[in-house]
């Protein structure tokens, strides 16, 4: 008993010092098992209490046991401190040092544009509506009275996509007028605001992809009137309320009649105009509901559209439509 006790205390000191030298968690763990390893130094110490004689166990297990709990003690002590060291950065922080400003995220200006809209026809009782962008001539160009040798059919006007259906990338949202009116019954009253395509090289006015939003109203008695009255409130939702509109005759071949408008106010005069081009308009064509399966002596209904990146940009005094495409933060932190 003296010889193992004699052992014991040596040992137990060998192991501290072990564990307090480690210097990194793998460093720690070879320590473990050299000291409380299956083969290890004090494991074999415990093996030897089985070849004392019956009256000396008692003691030299209890001094064993002791040992046992402060060499686990100081290693469980080492292994929490290696860790928390492990954890710590590889440059000292500074935690007195004033946070770092996260920079927040803005609506794209057409985005911001395009809910104005949204906000300016829900006040009116309009709901939004929505369609595919790879479309078929019936939806595009047929069912809107578009006749087969009409400019906006051609391949050089529109893109067609090379399979066998000839399906193309709508050139406007008016191909959801179709959609609509073919799955319910009027009463309509309806926007549609999304992505269009054309065949235009872009520059600063053009380009081969931008925005629309159209409108449709179709119910008993719907006049002229109504359009006017509508768009009027539109424009002066979105471009202030000194907005003055006005009609002049033109062509559509979904419209009839059909119209041009212009506005006018504050923006339109410092860009030494008085007048400004804005958006197309008309009664929907009798041969339209036809189409879609609507009596016209029964309904009628109006119907306009414009550009969404041609608000946004007399709006904002923007002189070149690529800019809202070329993600420049620069551009975009202004909005």
């Amino acid at each position: 008993m003296a010889t193992l006790i004699d052992e014991l205390d040596p040992l137990k000191r060998a192991a501290l010092d072990a564990f307090q030298a480690a210097d990194a968690l793998p460093a720690l763990d070879q320590a473990k098992g050299q000291f409380l390893g299956p083969e290890g130094r004090f494991t074999g110490l415990m093996k030897r209490l089985g070849s004392l004689p019956k009256e000396e166990r008692p003691a030299a297990g209890k001094a064993i046991n002791a040992a046992k709990v402060e060499i686990e003690t100081a290693l469980t002590a080492r292994r929490e401190a290696l860790e928390l060291l492990a954890a710590r950065p590889a440059h000292a922080t500074d935690f007195t040092a004033p946070g770092r400003h996260r920079r927040l995220g803005r609506l794209h200006p057409l985005t911001q544009v395009t809910d104005d809209i949204v906000r300016a026809f829900r006040a009116l009782g309009f709901a939004v509506a929505d369609g595919p962008e790879i479309e078929d001539e019936h939806h595009c160009f047929d069912a809107l009275n578009t006749p087969q040798d009409h400019p906006a059919r051609d391949a050089q006007d529109t893109f067609y996509l090379g399979t066998p259906q000839r399906p193309l990338l709508r050139t406007h949202t008016s191909s959801v007028q179709i959609r609509v009116m073919s799955q319910q019954p009027p009463p309509v009253r309806i926007i549609v605001p999304g992505r269009v395509y054309r065949r235009d090289n872009a520059d600063a006015t053009h380009n081969p992809t931008f925005h629309q939003v159209e409108g449709l109203y179709v119910d008993r008695g719907v006049t002229v009137g109504d359009l006017k009255g509508t768009v009027e409130f539109v424009f002066r939702e979105l471009m202030g309320t000194d907005t003055k509109i006005r009609f002049r005759p033109h062509y559509f071949s979904y419209t009839e009649p059909s119209f041009e408008i212009d506005f006018s106010n504050a923006l339109v005069r410092k860009l030494g105009k008085d007048w400004l081009e804005i958006a197309g308009c008309g009664m929907v064509h009798p041969q339209v509901f036809e189409n879609v399966g609507y009596d016209p002596e029964v309904w009628t209904g109006w119907a306009f559209g414009f550009g969404i990146e041609r608000i946004a940009m007399i709006r904002y005094g923007i002189s070149d439509i690529r800019l809202f495409y070329e993600n420049d933060v620069r551009f975009l932190n202004q909005f």
